[in-house]
């Protein structure tokens, strides 16, 4: 199947062979002086005589592989909570080998509180596990509580089986949030600081994606991703920001965005969400400039195409989609949730102390194309 990649291919470098490439003839600085000056005369003469300009009608098909397809819709379900539950995922100690430790120990997040939101489900719930497998406490937000309580039962249980000589054993509580509601956000809050005294860390992975010609996109729909997508990322950026401010305690913010915040996505339609996630993009630069001062750190972390439940489901239902999006990813496949438990580590930890305002992009490859 063609790609994009093959247009992209053909550079200037490759249009010729090397037994028919041209050779650029080295003049000395006279010799330069007079090809400039003859050029420009050629230039000059050919601007005097008049040219018939020709329209060529595109190819059919041309561009087919870098536009939108309008027929294809998907619809975020109404009720995310009937999708299959996701499991704990390998944290990697029994195949890291003899060397797994010691690490370096400012990837370390031992004695650091760290919240993330949309946690009981997907890529939220496995970079929840990161921070627990990395020395943390954790809290994690979700819509539904049942799932995220289960879930948090769930990551005590594998670190304990994965840990069993491990002196310490991490507090991972579930907490109830509408993220694009203040009040909600605010309640969410001051539960999580009463349950474990403080919070350090933030990751927002509350979200979700639909896929809709923009110029029948509903309006409601619009506003109901927009008030998830950026402000849940900016409702609870603030809230733990001033928590931090309060506290004269330095922390780390890490915002879920995606590639979508820096490229069009092809073939299904998406405006809206790719809209949203530039927001948290540069939400996350905004506020790592304005909070620098008070030592706190903000990044994203901008997903490619990932694997989760959902994105199952929608490859399920359109088995054309997941060719066309692995032909345009350089490493050639989509990648696994876990393969975020170490950037967001990184990201939270001292390890990463002297970066803020940036965005990690973790596809594939699929952006330098």
């Amino acid at each position: 199947m063609a790609t994009r990649a093959v247009p992209r291919a053909l550079r200037a470098s490759n249009i010729f062979s090397t037994a028919t490439r041209p050779t650029i003839p080295i003049l000395s600085s006279s010799q330069r002086a007079f090809h400039i000056s003859a050029t420009r005369l050629q230039k000059k003469k050919k601007n005097t005589t008049t040219t018939t300009t020709t329209t060529t009608t595109p190819t059919p098909g041309a561009g087919a592989f870098a536009r939108t397809d309008d027929s294809i819709t998907v619809e975020y379900p109404e009720d995310p909570s009937k999708l299959p539950s996701s499991q704990p995922v390998d944290s990697g100690i029994g195949r890291a080998g003899p060397n797994v430790f010691p690490t370096l120990a400012t990837f370390s997040l031992q004695g650091k509180v760290g919240v993330v939101t949309g946690g009981a489900r997907g890529l939220g719930l496995v970079m929840g596990q990161g921070i627990v497998v990395s020395g943390g406490d954790l809290a994690i937000v979700d819509l539904n509580k049942e799932e995220a309580t289960k879930q948090a039962q769930n990551i005590v249980e594998t670190f304990k089986k994965d840990y069993p000589s491990a002196k310490k054993i991490p507090k991972v509580t579930a907490h109830y949030a509408d993220v694009s509601d203040p009040a909600s956000v605010d309640a969410c809050i001051a539960e999580i600081v009463a349950e474990h005294g403080k919070i350090d860390n933030l990751v927002t992975s509350a979200g979700f994606t639909e896929n809709f010609e923009a110029v029948n996109y509903p309006v409601d729909r619009l506003r109901k991703l927009w008030g998830v997508n950026v402000d849940g990322t900016y409702l609870f950026a603030t809230a733990i920001a001033r928590h931090l401010m309060d506290r004269n305690s330095p922390g780390s913010l890490v915002f879920i965005g995606s590639m979508s915040g820096s490229i069009v996505n092809v073939p299904q339609p998406q405006t809206p969400y790719n809209a949203s996630k530039a927001a948290v993009r540069h939400l996350a630069a905004s506020f790592a400039v304005e909070w620098a001062k008070a030592g706190i750190r903000v990044n994203c972390i901008s997903p490619g195409y990932m694997l989760t439940a959902l994105t199952k489901k929608i490859l399920d239902e359109n088995p054309d989609l997941k060719e066309k999006w692995t032909s345009l990813i350089p490493q050639g496949q989509m990648g696994n949730p876990e393969d975020l438990m170490g950037p967001v580590t990184f990201l939270l930890s001292d390890a990463s102390r002297y970066v803020t305002g940036a965005d990690l992009r973790v596809d594939g490859g699929y952006t330098c194309t």
